[in-house]
């Protein structure tokens, strides 16, 4: 089969169309191209597309991996060539169903080819099923090796004794293996439990036939019982009836107890007539003695109040001041103290006038005598002026000094710290004084309040023994009523005892004593009861058991079932040996020539380096160089170098499998240097001579080669 074109409304290819031509198509595209979907587009269109299949949070369903993107119905179209003639297969979303509905007609004409149907096109067109054409047909990038492990070795093993290496075979034989252990596995399985069944079934109609033979003797011995029982009864009658005539007298007694009781609670209550309650006594009492004990209570805290605080006074020269009107006072009295120690200027005017009276002096001699007047008037005033406040200064000092004590001012401020901690401590004092005695006062006129409320103008303790004789004539009329209803619960005790009895019916002839009746009747019906258990558990046994007859009936399918399951373990066990030798078989036919075809495969892309490959006796693989002495285990290889086999194995097997169908590679190449990705393309060309091949890859190199 060979296809001309391909036209895909699929994924994210939106009416595009991809042509190819007979022999090799190698087709250069970057990643998200689209390769992979074109590749999922030609298997979709040749089998179909599974609609059932449902998607998981790992891997999305086809139906919605491969939804178009633009939202239009999925459908394609794939021009070919069978046989010789020209056809074009459709496929169409029907309804809701992806791709459900299928066209095959002749291209030149529109004539249909009844042969192609949806299910039959793909195996009818390539000769194979859908499964081999997936794994012989396609040829991926992602299912080339990734790591050299145990599984490597497994999927080389599978390829080349069964061309498939997903491991189908080995999961049938594990399938016919886990079905065989079903049946039987050491003393589990399907055929050990029926056998288990048939067993129980043989011991419950064994235990069947015993329970109806107890059963029958525990009837025997329960009429037994029943007919003492009814003697005991009879007698038990008897003696109710003669205790019936004895409580008769004891009540009679009761009731005139009762009645003397009766009369001394009538006089009780005359005389509590009009009197308050108990509740209220004893509440008028505990406020009585409350009030009592907190009266004494505030007379002991009146004698213990304390005095009232001393208020402390500012000492002189303070004194009438408040601590802020006595730091007024500092400031003021300190920049007095700086100013008059300050004598800079008083010392200019006195040399200022001395100097003047100097030069006046001068002039005096030279007979200027007006000049000499004035200049000797001014310098002296300057230096009366300058003696003056000296005078004065010194006068100051020594008055603050007289004044505070000291010509400091740090000094003189102490007072009135010293002052405003005493004062603070003395408002402390005060406010606490205040608040207990102003406490005190408002409790002390609360608690007259309250005493004039409870007592009046009486004392306390006559109020507390009028109430407490109150409480005493309750207390009298309580007891009264007890012993008035206690006297009448007990001749509703003694009635109550009392149950009316008719004589026996029949002649009582037994000798026993209540207690000894009633301790026989106990056992007898216990017995009773046990035996009636024991019949019921029987009977109920039984039921469970179930009727012999279906027993029987179950038995004997039972028998069957084991004898089918014995057929079916046999058919099993000659299924395992079949597979067995039909694998044997398919190793030995098939084997040999897949490795012999891959080994010239391999030789060609790897330039004859590796013209050997070796099968051992377990079916695992070795290669040999040319410069080898000692052939190796494929995972001694190179990645690319595994890639090599790897394909080399799957050309062969698409060669034996699929013969006819096209060849579709993608990214195949990816780990192959620059020589032996050379040698590929060589390879695949000649194989394109005898089938269609198409080559998708990400890289430029493949189409420069060609």
């Amino acid at each position: 089969m060979t296809i001309y074109q391909m036209t895909a409304t699929f994924g994210k290819l939106q009416h595009e169309t991809l042509t190819l031509k007979p022999g090799l198509n190698v087709i250069t595209a970057s990643n998200e191209w689209g390769k992979s979907t074109w590749c999922a587009f030609l298997c979709a269109m040749l089998y179909g597309l599974d609609t059932r299949a449902k998607s998981t949070k790992s891997n999305l369903a086809d139906k919605e991996r491969f939804a178009p993107w633009s939202g239009a119905p999925m459908s394609g179209r794939i021009d070919l060539n069978w046989n010789g003639r020209d056809i074009t297969i459709e496929r169409t979303t029907k309804q809701r169903i992806p791709m459900g509905e299928f066209r095959a007609y002749e291209t030149a004409t529109g004539v249909q080819v009844p042969e192609l149907t949806a299910q039959n096109c793909g195996e009818m067109l390539l000769g194979v099923e859908e499964s081999v054409f997936r794994r012989a047909g396609f040829i991926r990038q992602a299912e080339l090796p990734v790591t050299q492990d145990e599984s490597l070795r497994q999927r080389l093993n599978a390829l080349v004794t069964t061309g498939d290496d997903t491991g189908r075979a080995q999961h049938l034989a594990q399938e016919l293996k886990d079905l065989r252990n079903r049946c039987r596995y050491n003393r589990s399985g399907l055929l050990p439990q029926a056998e288990e069944e048939r067993d129980t079934l043989e011991k419950q109609l064994e235990e069947l036939t015993a329970l109806s033979r107890n059963s029958a003797r525990l009837k025997t011995q329960l009429e037994e019982i029943g007919s003492w029982l009814a003697q005991l009864y009879n007698h038990r009658q008897a003696l109710a009836y003669q205790a019936a005539q004895e409580g008769a007298a004891r009540l009679s007694k009761a009731e005139t107890v009762r009645k003397n009781a009766e009369f001394r609670q009538s006089q009780c209550r005359e005389a509590c007539q009009g009197l308050p309650s108990r509740e209220e006594a004893e509440k008028t009492i505990r406020d009585l003695r409350s009030l009592r004990e907190d009266w004494s209570a505030i007379l002991r805290e009146q004698q213990e109040q304390p005095q009232k605080p001393r208020q402390p006074e500012l000492p002189q020269p303070f004194s009438g001041m408040t601590p802020e009107e006595g730091m007024e006072m500092i400031r003021g009295d300190t920049k007095d103290l700086r100013m008059a120690k300050s004598t800079a200027g008083q010392r200019i005017l006195i040399i200022m006038g001395v100097l003047g009276l100097l030069a006046a002096g001068g002039l005096c001699f030279l007979m200027a005598y007006i000049f000499a007047a004035v200049a000797g008037i001014a310098s002296l005033v300057a230096l009366v002026w300058g003696l003056w406040d000296v005078i004065s200064a010194r006068t100051k000092v020594r008055a603050l000094q007289k004044k505070y004590g000291s010509t400091e001012p740090k000094r003189w401020a102490e007072p009135i710290q010293q002052f405003s901690q005493e004062w603070a401590a003395y408002e402390d004092a005060l406010r606490e004084y205040k608040e207990i005695t102003s406490d005190l006062e408002v409790r002390l006129l609360v608690l007259r309040k309250r005493r004039e409320a409870l007592c009046g103008q009486q004392e306390p303790e006559k109020l507390i023994d009028q109430w407490q004789h109150v409480i005493e004539l309750r207390d009298a009329a309580d007891a009264a009523d007890r012993e008035a209803r206690q006297a009448a619960e007990h001749c509703t005790a003694i009635q109550s005892m009392i149950k009316p009895a008719k004589k026996p019916s029949e002649p009582d002839h037994l000798t026993q004593s209540q207690e000894e009746t009633d301790n026989l009747l106990a056992e007898c019906t216990e017995e009773q009861q046990r035996l009636q258990n024991r019949l019921g558990q029987y009977q109920g046994r039984m039921e469970t058991l179930g009727d012999a007859g279906l027993l029987e009936k179950q038995l004997e399918q039972k028998k069957t079932r084991i004898a089918q399951l014995e057929d079916t373990y046999a058919a099993l066990t000659i299924a395992q040996e079949t597979l067995q030798q039909a694998t044997q078989e398919l190793q030995r036919r098939f084997a040999p020539r897949i490795t012999r075809r891959a080994q010239e495969l391999l030789s060609q892309m790897t330039g004859g380096r590796y013209s050997s490959i070796l099968m051992l006796s377990d079916f695992s693989l070795e290669m040999n160089a040319q410069e080898e002495d000692t052939p190796r285990s494929s995972l001694w290889r190179s990645d690319g170098t595994i890639d090599q086999l790897y394909l080399a194995l799957r050309l062969a097997v698409a060669e034996e499998l699929t013969p006819d169908a096209p060849l579709v590679l993608d990214d195949v190449l990816v780990r192959f240097d620059d020589q032996r990705m050379k040698a590929a393309m060589e390879l695949f060309k000649k194989l394109g001579k005898s089938r269609q091949i198409i080559c998708f890859t990400c890289h430029k190199r493949e189409s420069a080669v060609l």
